[in-house]
């Protein structure tokens, strides 16, 4: 076989790899998501970026790699929202939300929170995710992503250790 014809690259192959993968990729985003015009935008985004990097991926890996980018981004965006709305939950009798220093402080600490949370490599983002916002334990983490408890312990704390590092210094 010649690897040129079998490359992600070429639009032929890429078209058929669209067309097998992008209805499975979409519906198990919608199952996680419940949006389906969020689960097409995020099923969209994953074909943007294999097309983008289609000299890196090889076609045997095509299907795994299209589930990690989908399901990255969509940890991402849920990870974002929880943050959100926690936020505007937070009870504000003791401070005058009025303040314009106080709404600076806010916005900058939000965005600290953010950039932290980007800042994690994928798998600790996901480990951290599943644990902080869906309240997954490490066991259940571990057989749902296929990995050991240890694995699981360790990417958590790595991911702790970089969010301290990130919002260390910040008081609001």
């Amino acid at each position: 076989m010649n690897p040129i014809k079998n490359s992600v690259c070429e639009k032929a192959v890429f078209e058929t790899i669209f067309r097998e993968h992008s209805k499975t990729i979409r519906n198990f985003i919608y199952m996680k998501c419940g949006n389906l015009s969020q689960a097409e935008d995020l099923t969209q985004d994953a074909f943007i970026k294999l097309w983008k990097n289609c000299a890196k991926v090889p076609v045997q890996k095509v299907k795994s790699y299209l589930f990690t980018i989908t399901k990255n981004a969509f940890f991402n965006e849920y990870e974002h929202q929880k943050v959100v709305l926690k936020y505007r939950d937070i009870q504000r009798d003791k401070v005058n939300i009025e303040d314009p220093e106080f709404q600076l402080q806010q916005k900058e600490f939000q965005q600290k929170l953010d950039n932290a949370i980007n800042r994690l490599k994928p798998k600790e983002r996901e480990v951290f995710l599943l644990n902080r916002i869906e309240k997954k334990k490490y066991r259940e983490i571990a057989e749902l992503l296929g990995i050991a408890v240890k694995t699981v312990e360790m990417r958590m704390h790595s991911a702790l250790v970089t969010m301290r590092k990130e919002i260390k210094n910040y008081k609001i």
